[in-house]
């Protein structure tokens, strides 16, 4: 028998404020039954709650996960969560782990398209998205699909939520997912060495030469340089510069202390506001920017134009809008690299994504000797130990040097 065919069952984030289930006739549609129909609305309160509380990232995760589970429920089990014990988890994670390939995607395609003034289900869209690693030259292969251990775990984080959710609205009794995880046969344990995702000095010059050449030619690149020069410099994630609900990153979020130094203020991880150091070398960028789009060369306390403008519109760009201007030099600068170095100097510029640069800036202070409490501070990070583990690898590093004097 043909496996069912899966469609889309929440709407973006921005759509769930004022949502009238009437103007989705696709949803309506496979809620066919009145367990499915209080599944759903369960589901839809929980990733209401996540959207107004947690993080836009935090909201798309968790959606996306939820609502495989749910399709996995109504198409394939055919039972409803109240129904299902640690061996069910298990068989759903056996389903996460080897989908139909009737159920996988190369593309990324919006859930609904706008007709007749109703969200009609996008024919394009499926719920697994079949990819291979940045930098490879391999083409996606369904039938050699297999989630990360980072998917996996996503998956098993976003469900546990939901679960426990449910037991304290009394739908649910009890929360079988962390004991089906703790028994799931997918999940392998990790005690490798970890590498740092960051660019080689060679490979940062050939970034920044590559940006500034483009900004001096074309002041259309003076967005994609700062921007790059703050997360590299400022150790931001990219997120920290996109517009989000709760906070819109602004030149007014710079200050002056009265010893004359410059901080940035951040909103980050887990809802917390920090201050970041910037150094003088960084002004000179930020004085350039400025300069450009016609602003005075430094920031007032209470400016309000956002730290990277749109080219249309109010507001920051989103996350995935400043990923496109990364990647955009970064395509440029591993052609430059691959013509004059060659493509085993290159390779890791295709491969690299945006938080490499912070990655990259953060590597590079503390190999300048900088204080790694300092750095720490810096990047928001809750203890001095996580610094270390993703950075100094002191224990690694020990490791390495006594094994050195092995004799064969």
């Amino acid at each position: 028998m043909a496996t069912p065919k899966p469609t889309p069952l929440f709407p973006k984030a921005d759509e769930m404020v004022d949502f009238d289930l009437r103007d989705y006739p696709g949803i309506s549609e496979a809620l066919d039954s009145a367990w499915k129909k209080e599944n759903w609305q369960y589901a839809f309160d929980f990733l209401a709650y996540i959207r107004r509380n947690k993080s836009e990232h935090t909201f798309v995760r968790f959606r996306s996960e939820i609502e495989k589970l749910l399709l996995w429920l109504f198409l394939i089990k055919q039972q409803p969560l109240d129904a299902l014990r640690k061996n069910d988890i298990l068989e759903y994670a056996d389903f996460f782990w080897q989908p139909p390939k009737t159920w996988m995607t190369f593309s990324n395609y919006d859930r609904f398209v706008l007709d007749n003034g109703y969200f009609v289900i996008n024919k394009k869209w499926l719920p697994y998205r079949v990819s291979v690693a940045k930098g490879s030259n391999l083409k996606p292969d369904k039938s050699k699909y297999r989630p990360s251990q980072q998917s996996l775990s996503a998956m098993f984080t976003a469900i546990n939520a939901f679960f426990k959710h449910l037991t304290e609205e009394e739908f649910l009794y009890g929360n079988p997912v962390p004991i089906a995880k703790k028994d799931c046969r997918y999940f392998i344990k990790d005690s490798q060495v970890k590498k740092t995702k960051r660019l080689s000095e060679a490979q940062w010059e050939y970034v920044l030469t590559t940006c500034i050449d483009l900004a001096d030619s074309d002041a259309y690149y003076e967005r994609n340089l700062f921007l790059i020069i703050t997360l590299k410099t400022l150790f931001l994630r990219i997120s920290e510069l996109s517009d989000r609900e709760a906070w819109n990153p602004k030149m007014g979020d710079f200050w002056k202390d009265h010893d004359g130094n410059w901080w940035l203020k951040i909103y980050g991880k887990g809802r917390k506001i920090r201050d970041v150091t910037v150094p003088d070398d960084y002004l000179v960028y930020l004085k350039r920017y400025r300069l450009s789009q016609n602003l005075p060369a430094l920031p007032a306390s209470n400016e309000a134009t956002p730290i990277i403008y749109k080219l249309r519109g109010p507001g920051s760009p989103t996350a995935r809008q400043l990923t496109r201007l990364i990647q955009e030099i970064f395509d440029q600068a591993f052609e430059r690299m691959k013509k004059q170095q060659g493509i085993e100097e290159a390779q890791q510029l295709k491969e690299s994504s945006s938080h490499w640069l912070r990655h990259t800036g953060a590597s590079m202070e503390i190999e300048r000797g900088r204080d790694m409490k300092d750095v720490s501070e810096d990047l928001g990070h809750a203890s001095m130990a996580t610094t270390d583990v993703v950075y100094v690898q002191s224990e690694d590093k020990k490791r390495a040097a006594s094994g050195k004097g092995r004799k064969v």
